[in-house]
């Protein structure tokens, strides 16, 4: 068949949709939920029902949305442009998803995000034009012509209209176009609600990776990815341009903002079948008739011979015991949280440890080397994540006692919870533990507080006389605080606003510290930081030469805590 002569009417035309668009790629998480068929159990060919000619999901969207630059085959110059390489983000997250948890449950296959990707850019454009929305969904749905005969294969009704809408015949739905039949037996949940719904790209692309790598596929293997794509659909020219979105994802994707949907007319489904090449099937050679039989010539009778002496009965056999049957192979069974880990933590603080995992086959032993994807979801806490980096999702592997630690956390700066969800895969299904985690507010602190502790009330001294052992304590609570840094100043209040007060200038006359030289007078003096004694101690105050009346001296912390010491000075006696 050919679908893309009806996919690329004029490969001359761009993008105009996306070319202008600039968004952020949200980060990739894993799926919950396994598809209906074992993944590997089946492997489907080029006569299954997804590779028939299913028609043009896009040809109710305008020529510059359906029909992009298609990029040169393998080895045939440069890539297409760059407003082609952009991916709506919602679909770029969905395809690298799909590709975390296909490589969880199917490590030898080595699926490419991009290879979807390819296939999501020929079947639907990253579902533009649609309204592509951030949960996967489009607002308008994406289905494909009535698979009626006419024009395209016939395949009369499977699904009761549950997944295409239609109850006469199939159409291919959704953004990776899925048949119905092939839906039922890949249907999977790429985004954990629950749901598996190929309107859905994540379910999509999910279902789309497990298809691909059915049969034990290894898709770095040319003949592997070759069968897995003329399985989707049994186009060479198909094939050939999957594969040359697939190369130009790989030299570089950038993820932009979902389309807008269009309000765009569905033209009606041609009315002319498209010509099919008829498939070959190799004559018969001819039967050459076989010649007729000489007749034989009859024996001569033979004489009698002796009778001849009995023998003797062989002894009967031993029946053999039958041989026991081959026990099937030992499949995963059970994943369990091992230890008892509290995942509570203070706001922006570290879990006390990683949460411990540990996977059970069903003959009882330990699950070793199995893959176990954990991630963070429904995060109310503004950014609980893995104490690396800002994936948030990682991939653990279990050792010898089917036993695996996931990375640290540390919690987000938001009071709130989350779950760490654990995933296990094997060919036959998966396994699946949610742990609920909570973040807690931080204590509000008491604020430091400074107290006089060398005496109480008004200083009082003799101009001349120096003013010693003047000391104070640092404390939150009751407790002393170590490493406050204070600063002891001269002060004077505010006209006209009580409790107010500002540093005198330098033109005071008032008590001073000594400074750098004799003359030197400081009225601001930083003091060290407290140890865990919570002590202040100032030096001297000096007042030679300083006129009788009332000073004020302030220490004061850099978080604006202060203490206020009235100073009495005294005219010197005669």
């Amino acid at each position: 068949m050919k679908p893309l002569h009806r996919h690329v009417v004029n490969t001359s035309r761009k993008v105009l949709c996306t070319a202008a668009l600039a968004a952020s790629l949200t980060t990739a998480a894993v799926v919950t939920n396994a598809p209906v068929a074992g993944a590997g159990e089946a492997e489907p060919t080029p006569d299954s029902p997804q590779a028939v000619d299913r028609g043009d999901a896009r040809l109710d969207v305008p020529p510059a949305v359906a029909d992009p630059q298609v990029p040169p085959a393998a080895g045939a110059g440069n890539v297409a442009t760059e407003s082609a390489s952009g991916i709506p983000a919602t679909a770029l997250d969905a395809y690298k998803r799909a590709e975390v948890a296909v490589a969880a449950a199917l490590p030898g296959c080595k699926l490419p995000w991009q290879l979807i990707a390819g296939i999501g850019r020929v079947e639907s454009v990253h579902a533009s034009g649609y309204g592509l929305k951030s949960d996967g969904y489009t607002e308008r749905l994406i289905r494909g012509p009535r698979l009626d005969g006419n024009g395209f294969a016939r395949i009369t009704d499977t699904d009761k209209g549950e997944f295409d809408g239609d109850t006469e015949f199939d159409r291919a739905f959704g953004p990776l176009q899925f048949i119905p039949t092939t839906w039922a037996t890949w249907k999977a949940d790429g985004n954990g609600d629950g749901k598996r719904d190929a309107n859905n790209i994540y379910d999509a692309s999910l279902g789309t990776g497990l298809y691909l790598c059915s049969g034990g596929k290894d898709l770095t293997l040319p003949a592997d990815l070759d069968k897995a794509l003329l399985a989707y659909n049994a186009s060479r020219e198909y094939v050939n341009t999957v594969l040359g979105y697939m190369r130009q994802y790989q030299q570089g994707a950038t993820g932009v903002e979902n389309p807008p949907v269009g309000n765009y007319p569905t033209p009606p489904t041609p009315s002319l079948p498209t010509p099919q090449p008829p498939r070959h099937t190799p004559p018969t050679t001819p039967v050459t008739p076989s010649r007729p039989t000489t007749p034989t010539t009859p024996t001569t009778p033979t004489n009698p011979t002796n009778p001849t002496t009995p023998t003797k009965p062989t002894e009967p056999t031993k029946p053999t015991e039958p041989t026991k049957p081959t026990p099937p192979p030992a499949t995963l069974a059970k994943l369990e949280q091992h230890g008892q880990v509290t995942l509570e933590a203070e706001a922006g603080s570290l879990f006390a440890e990683g949460v411990r995992f540990k996977t059970v086959l069903s003959d009882g032993k330990p699950a070793a080397d199995q893959r176990i994807v954990v991630a963070i979801e429904q995060d109310g806490t503004d950014g609980t994540g893995f104490v690396f980096g800002s994936e948030k999702s990682v991939v653990i592997r279990t050792d010898a006692d089917g036993i695996a630690t996931a990375p640290r956390l540390k919690a987000g700066p938001k009071a709130g919870t989350f779950t760490l969800r654990a995933t296990a895969y094997d060919t036959k299904g998966q396994f699946t533990l949610a742990l609920n985690g909570k973040v807690t507010a931080k204590p509000v602190e008491k604020p430091v507080e400074l107290s006089r502790t060398d005496g109480t009330g008004t200083v009082e001294a003799t101009s001349g006389t120096p003013i010693k052992g003047l000391t104070f304590l640092a404390a939150r609570g009751d407790k002393p605080e170590a490493g406050v840094q204070a600063r002891a100043e001269l002060v004077q209040e505010v006209a006209g606003r009580p409790g107010t007060w500002a540093l005198v200038d330098q033109s005071s006359k008032g008590p001073y510290f000594k400074g750098a030289t004799a003359e030197a007078k400081l009225f601001a003096l930083e003091l060290p930081k407290t140890k865990a004694d919570g002590r202040i101690a100032l030096p001297d105050l000096l007042t030679a030469e300083v006129p009788a009346g009332t000073y004020h001296l302030r220490v004061i912390t850099a978080d604006k805590h202060q203490a206020i010491v009235k100073i009495e000075i005294a005219a010197p006696r005669a």
